[in-house]
């Protein structure tokens, strides 16, 4: 019987999250991707507390009239601002088992513009 696209993120978010993992110097990068928005935040795992985080939902995230990628673009540079105010500079990219096309990639690019090295 075939997976379910939901049981199918899963067990690739769950082998993704054996490799990386995050620390208070590199942390880890997740991402997580709705139908309507998109949402980042730096994790420290051995802590087990978010440093920053960052949505679509937060006021000025959104452009009038654009698309969601050119969102999750912005989301990406308000994150990798927020870092550097936090004195991050280097993470571990976390797709979160979806795939890194699209708005996912959208993110990294946007983040990788403003700074943040992964």
């Amino acid at each position: 019987m075939a997976l379910s696209k939901l049981q199918r993120r899963q067990r690739i978010k769950h082998r993704i999250r054996k490799i990386v993992s995050g620390n208070a110097t590199k942390p880890r990068l997740s991402v997580f991707r709705s139908n309507k928005e998109i949402s980042a935040q730096l994790i420290d795992d051995v802590a087990g507390t978010t440093i920053v985080a960052t949505s679509s939902r937060e006021k000025g995230m959104t452009p009038k009239k654009g698309t969601k990628i050119e969102t999750a673009t912005l989301v990406g540079k308000a994150l990798a601002e927020k870092a550097k105010k936090a004195g991050i500079e280097t993470v571990a990219f976390d797709r979160n088992g979806f795939l890194y096309h699209g708005r996912v990639k959208a993110l990294a690019d946007g983040a990788r513009e403003a700074g943040l090295k992964f």
